[in-house]
């Protein structure tokens, strides 16, 4: 398990699906008495991918080995590219953070010291192609969060341009929502849900050209964002543009139709949705199965090949 909780100068204050988030110890008392939040106390936290992975809200069993220093390395790398796009990335050569503890070893490779923000509750979800819950929703309403799509799309399907599809982020434990712009508006203000709009669609264009060059189709993705706690600015935050939080196809067995299905030639976790969708009756509230040998392999093998395809240009 990469679930760690004792990190030498680090205390374990929240765990996600699939990442787990640190403060530093000195920060908290030695008594019982102590009931702020740390996240909001403390200007930085310890953001350490987890092997853990999640479909359909549930985290599942076993992990896929080496996945939170492959969506660590590709956050990082896609962070470089969008140098115009505030992140919540802090530095230890910035004299603010220099008397923190040092990242420990068992977790460098997974693990990113983040500036803490004052997160909105906005999965901020772009699609250039329709698959997925989107499509369910579609094919349901003939729309995607009260967003009208043109009639008769098929799974898979470019869309005439890429659109925003918020969603609500439940807590843990509860459903994400999708939901409309409006709502968005009522939830965090017009003012930072047109910003929200606007850099989530900026990103999407910009990342989709630059897999595109690689080979890759970027067909969805979701971001992210908190507002700085000095300047109050809109900052990116979390994972970006990673196996996890979004969908790759491979351009070429989309354009010739190689694969009988787009998701046999995908770069992300598709493979676990795809297995779960035939094995589990979620309508019955049970416990998601263990995901078997061959599929942790596949999704592992998977999320590889997009880094070396992305970062190497392979």
């Amino acid at each position: 398990m990469t679930h760690v909780t004792d990190l030498a100068g680090w205390t374990l204050v929240y765990s996600g699906k699939v990442r787990d988030l640190y403060v530093p110890t000195d920060l908290m008392t030695d008594d019982d008495t102590w009931t702020g939040d740390p996240l909001k106390l403390s200007p930085v936290a310890l953001v350490v991918a987890s092997d853990r992975v999640s479909a359909f809200d549930e985290i599942l069993e076993p992990e896929i080995p080496g996945k939170g220093a492959l969506l660590t390395s590709l956050t990082r790398w896609w962070f470089d590219r969008l140098p115009e796009v505030p992140n919540h990335l802090a530095y230890a050569e910035d004299d603010r953070y220099r008397d923190l503890p040092a990242i420990p070893a068992a977790v460098a490779d997974r693990a990113m010291l983040c500036r803490t923000l004052d997160m909105f509750p906005i999965e901020c979800v772009v699609r250039g192609y329709l698959t997925g819950s989107g499509y369910a929703e579609y094919v349901a309403t003939g729309g995607i969060g009260g967003l009208p799509l043109p009639e008769g799309l098929q799974d898979g399907d470019r869309l005439p341009e890429p659109v925003y599809t918020p969603a609500w982020k439940a807590p843990l434990g509860q459903h994400d929502e999708n939901i409309s712009y409006e709502r968005t508006v009522e939830l965090v203000g017009e003012t930072v849900a047109e910003q929200l709009r606007a850099i989530s669609l900026a990103v999407f264009e910009h990342a989709s050209e630059v897999a595109e060059e690689r080979g890759l189709i970027l067909a969805d993705t979701k971001f992210e964002f908190g507002a700085d706690r000095e300047l109050g600015i809109v900052t990116l935050a979390d994972e970006v543009l990673t196996s996890d939080s979004s969908r790759y196809w491979d351009l070429e067995a989309y354009l010739t139709g190689a694969t009988p299905e787009i998701r046999l030639a995908s770069f992300d976790k598709q493979i676990v949705r795809d297995w779960l969708a035939a094995n589990w009756d979620r309508s019955a509230q049970a416990a998601p199965p263990t995901l078997p040998a061959e599929i942790v392999e596949q999704t592992a093998e998977r999320y590889r090949a997009l880094v070396e395809r992305l970062t190497l240009g392979l």
